[in-house]
């Protein structure tokens, strides 16, 4: 017949050291794994309740864009020409810099515009309303455009 053995943990209450040995091994800091951020990488499971509190989630650990190598394209607003109609009445220049331009409506203003971009749309009708276009880069989506 066997016996109930009992609980481990049961027979750990009122020990000093909670079976760790001697209680210098577990009072001094060489059992803390190091001071200040020491072992906070992906592994270092003791600390990652603290920075996931600390940064308001999970930020820290995994892959970022901003860590990834290479250039990026920077993302550019988009305007249509008939939203330039709108706001730009009466301007000589326009200078739209992070923008492209698409071809949604048509011109009604004559006006220099200073762009990053424009589509091959966009370009026919500024250049049909008498409007000069002037790209960064001389770029467009479609087709080059000349200065």
């Amino acid at each position: 017949m066997g016996f109930k053995r009992r609980k481990k943990s049961g027979r750990q209450r009122g020990s000093q050291t909670h079976g760790r040995g001697a209680k210098e091994r577990t009072r001094g800091s060489g059992n803390r794994g190091g001071k200040g951020l020491a072992g906070t990488g992906k592994r270092g499971d003791q600390k990652k309740t603290f920075f996931i509190n600390l940064l308001k989630g999970n930020h820290y650990f995994g892959k970022d864009r901003t860590l990834r190598r290479g250039a990026t394209t920077p993302k550019l607003e988009v305007i249509n020409l008939n939203d330039l109609s709108r706001l730009y009445v009466g301007q000589k220049e326009v200078k739209l810099n992070g923008y492209k331009i698409l071809g949604d409506g048509e011109l009604t203003i004559k006006t220099t515009i200073y762009a990053d971009k424009a589509s091959s749309s966009a370009l026919a009708k500024i250049e049909k309303a008498g409007s000069k276009l002037i790209l960064k880069n001389a770029q467009t989506t479609d087709a080059v455009v000349k200065k």
